[in-house]
């Protein structure tokens, strides 16, 4: 049978386009808390001890700006000068204007959640696999427990040197099966880079991340002689965040989404509401994916989704199931199924799933499609279809 490599990675909340994601998307549960028909897209850039913002507001009440950015930057862990950014002194800049009338129009003004056009034209992936619970790929799965474990490890004071930004990569050998699926079989290479605090040895660094992080989220199964591990292959990371480098909005999407699996439709989600269709059809179509595995429909799938800006119905729909569809169907088979159960009108996914609420500060870290401590997301939840 057929083997190869494959390589994800994950990000921590500290790592500066992270940190800007997290800015955006706070910024955008603020406005839904005061109007939950807010219309936001709003960019973030950071560097150094400045954080800048800019794009487009349309809401009815007040929300603090600058509150609002440098509470964000301080719930990340950039709290003095030390960590790379301070929020208390950060310049804070803002470029925020109003959404453009000519948008407004073609999308929402005036129209219920049936008529609502798209806000803007793109497509959309969604993945799904049955090779671990969370229905993701287990290289996105075990590169994102190992940020996840070494942010508990650096919050609750357990690796006391850890400092905010970091990054893992996980490289795992596959092997196709007769019916097309995908088996886990080895772990190929376990790299991880964490900035820590001055005067820490490397030789520490390596032997607690190993012991602490590495042999308890990698599962022993997947190990052997050949697995190589590299804890900062560079040497020190003092130096890290916005000091080191500029962050951005967006740079992460396949962090945020299926680390690599599947394909990506190009669009960014943090900072923009739903009507934005980037993140409410990427959404949707993780949702697809996902029920057709989850209903056993098929081993592991890709799902596309098109709109059009101002178009109510999709322009195009497609499903893939790499040839692991259940005996007696057919991808398009799985097309009908998929018309019957979902509606992908962009208003009725907002309404469907409550994506006018202030929820998105809690997609924002660890992948928009996996498991949180504060509550399934709502395209994350398993239905029988019909």
């Amino acid at each position: 049978m057929q083997k190869f490599l494959f390589t994800s990675e994950q990000i921590s909340d500290g790592h500066p386009d992270k940190l800007c994601d997290y800015v955006s998307d706070s910024i955008l549960d603020a406005c839904l808390k005061v109007d939950p028909n807010a219309r936001v897209a709003v960019e973030t850039l950071a560097k150094s001890n400045t954080i800048v913002v800019a794009g487009e507001l349309t809401f009815k009440g007040e929300v603090d700006i600058d509150q609002v950015v440098r509470n964000a930057v301080k719930e990340i862990g950039y709290e003095d000068a030390e960590t790379g950014i301070d929020f208390k002194t950060c310049n804070v800049i803002n470029y925020i204007s109003k959404q453009s009338p000519e948008i407004a129009n073609a999308v929402h003004e005036q129209k219920t959640p049936e008529e609502f056009g798209a806000g803007d034209q793109g497509l959309m992936i969604g993945y799904a696999t049955d090779e671990t619970e969370e229905a993701m790929p287990l290289s996105f799965v075990l590169s994102t427990k190992i940020i996840q474990e070494l942010r508990k490890a650096r919050v609750s004071g357990s690796i006391p040197w850890l400092m905010p930004d970091m990054k893992s990569q996980v490289t795992l050998e596959y092997q196709i099966q007769p019916d097309r699926s995908l088996k886990p079989i080895h772990a190929h290479t376990i790299l991880v880079s964490v900035q820590h605090k001055k005067d820490v040895e490397l030789a520490t660094i390596k032997q607690v991340i190993q012991k602490e992080i590495f042999d308890k989220v990698i599962p022993t199964s997947l190990v052997n002689e050949k697995t190589r591990y590299f804890i900062n292959p560079s040497g020190s990371f003092i130096y890290g965040g916005p000091f080191s480098d500029a962050g951005l909005t967006g740079r992460k999407i396949i962090a945020d989404t299926y680390g690599g699996w599947g394909g990506h439709g190009g669009g960014a989600f943090s900072g923009k509401d739903a009507t934005k269709v980037d993140r409410s059809g990427a959404y949707a179509a993780r949702m697809i994916a996902k029920n057709l595995v989850k209903n056993k429909l098929c081993k592991r799938c890709k799902v596309q989704v098109a709109y059009g800006i101002g178009v109510v119905e999709p322009i195009s729909l497609f499903v893939d199931s790499y040839g692991t569809v259940v005996e007696g169907k057919t991808d398009n088979d799985l097309m009908e199924i998929v018309q019957k159960n979902f509606d992908l009108r962009p208003g009725m996914l907002i309404k469907n799933l409550g994506l006018d609420q202030p929820i998105f500060t809690k997609t924002t870290l660890f992948g928009h499609f996996m498991p949180k401590s504060n509550g399934e997301l709502p395209w994350e939840k398993v239905i029988e279809l019909k």
